[in-house]
């Protein structure tokens, strides 16, 4: 996670220890509040900070002082989000049950986190903000769900529960991605690594169809298609 405390941002996990970085930290979280409640109205594309600095009853120069761009605050709004949903997904993760009920409470936890979040969940996984490129300081927060997924993956493997794999190489997953998905072990190869990746996606496809609307007069009982079809991923990868 970005720690500029340029931009408000401090180590995480590091609580700030002054009386000038609490009040700080503590307005920082205050603009980032209003900046999401802006989400559920006017959308990412329409994120000001003018508008935040007009609710705070601040100038907006003092709030440019915390975030120097709309990018900036988007970044925050964007690792915020990855980092929640991904929270979400790892305390869902019972490391002691079989691989298949892991798989699913983790994929139901993160359904919930986004129907529970619909603004939040569109920012990260909708429709591209005009004039935003997200840096790679999002990576690493973005990744936390396909980490927990392929750490179940993983752990199936290293059960030997998982088949044989032909220990074939595609050459269509870097080496990062491989790293998330399962770690090194003979019975994950590229062939696996890519029904992983499917999977990953398949997981965020289903969740966006239904949160955008794309299921209505489609699916009539969404909690049983959601449960059934991420089974179905689950047995992709041979979970």
């Amino acid at each position: 996670m970005i720690a500029s405390t340029a931009l408000g941002w401090h180590a995480p996990g590091v609580p700030p220890t002054t009386a000038r970085e609490r009040a700080r930290a503590e307005l920082t979280a205050e603009i980032t509040d209003l900046a999401r409640a802006q989400l559920a109205t006017v959308g990412a594309a329409g994120l000001s900070l003018r508008a935040v600095a007009r609710e705070l009853g601040m100038a907006s120069s003092a709030v440019y002082r915390y975030f120097p761009s709309r990018n900036d605050l988007l970044t925050r709004l964007i690792i915020d989000g990855y980092d929640a949903i991904g929270a979400a997904a790892e305390q869902a993760d019972d490391p002691t049950a079989p691989p298949t009920d892991r798989w699913l409470a983790v994929c139901r936890a993160v359904r919930r986190w986004a129907r529970d979040h619909p603004h939040e969940y569109a920012l990260l996984y909708g429709s591209p903000v005009p004039g935003y490129a997200a840096p790679p300081d999002t990576v690493p927060a973005a990744t936390r769900v396909g980490a927990v997924l392929g750490r179940v993956l993983g752990d199936a493997a290293r059960a030997g529960l998982l088949p044989a794999a032909s220990g074939r190489s595609t050459g269509t997953i870097t080496p990062e991605v491989a790293t998330v998905l399962g770690g090194e072990h003979p019975a994950l190869d590229d062939t696996v690594r890519t029904r992983a990746l499917l999977a990953w996606s398949g997981l965020f496809g289903t969740v966006s169809f239904e949160l955008f609307g794309q299921f209505v007069g489609v699916v009539t009982d969404a909690d049983t298609f959601f449960d059934d079809a991420m089974r179905d991923l689950a047995g992709l990868i041979d979970l």
